[in-house]
């Protein structure tokens, strides 16, 4: 129910409708109904049979609503003149995006950048899997990821890989610049021309037998790494 939450909150008008059991009732739905309403949006009390027809997942509430879209990236390159980033190298898997888009929304990245071809969408998976962070935090799609990445050079923005054969570490970077932390897909890593258009490629130590992290596990050592940096220099200013 978060991300159902997070969308009446964040952006009403993408729900159409809603659809609850009316022998069921707590706190979570009697907020949805409350937002719902808020909203002017229209609520419906139903048998629970009827929400079993219509999803076979649901916690005694449907809704029906538009999906995310994609923002333009000049949109997101404005967010914020000191740019936190995360650009994904094919991530195909939807559960790993939802994952990342969760940690990169806790950590307070400005947004995502994605590759058209081979990489999940903004799916009912994904948002569920983000828990409500993807109404939060903006996404957007390009043609072509290495010509995103030259622009954003241009721009001032350093560009960190992350690769588990790097011989840096994944703190040997001073991440109180302009950022975009560059994650590849799932067992491939990087593609070679990624990978060159780097400015840096860092990796994380692996003393176990597994040879590489998830990539939502790598994300989150480096997002919170730029968190670390940061917050301890705003403390030393002060």
């Amino acid at each position: 129910m978060n991300p159902l939450i997070e969308i009446l909150r964040s952006s009403p008008d993408r729900v159409w409708k809603v659809w609850v059991d009316r022998g069921s009732r707590n706190q979570r739905i009697n907020e949805i109904i409350s937002l719902a309403r808020a909203g002017h949006i229209p609520v419906h009390f139903v048998p629970r049979v009827t929400l079993d027809r219509m999803s076979r997942r649901h916690q005694g509430i449907v809704a029906d609503v538009s999906s995310r879209g994609f923002v333009p990236l000049e949109s997101l390159l404005e967010a914020s003149p000191r740019s936190f980033l995360v650009l994904l190298d094919e991530v195909e898997d939807p559960q790993n995006l939802g994952a990342v888009i969760r940690t990169a929304e806790s950590a307070g990245a400005d947004g995502i950048i994605l590759p058209e071809r081979r990489s999940a969408g903004l799916t009912e998976t994904v948002a569920a899997v983000s828990a409500g962070a993807l109404e939060h935090i903006p996404v957007a799609r390009v043609k072509n990821l290495v010509r995103t990445m030259e622009e954003l050079k241009k721009r001032g923005i350093w560009l960190v890989g992350a690769e588990a054969d790097a011989k840096e570490k994944w703190h040997d970077f001073d991440y109180t610049l302009p950022v975009g932390l560059v994650m590849g897909s799932e067992g491939k890593g990087l593609r070679p021309l990624v990978r060159k258009t780097c400015d840096k490629v860092l990796s994380l130590p692996l003393r176990g037998r597994v040879s590489s992290l998830n990539v939502s596990s790598a994300a989150a050592v480096f997002l919170y790494e730029v968190v670390r940096q940061r917050e301890q220099k705003q403390d030393s200013v002060e």
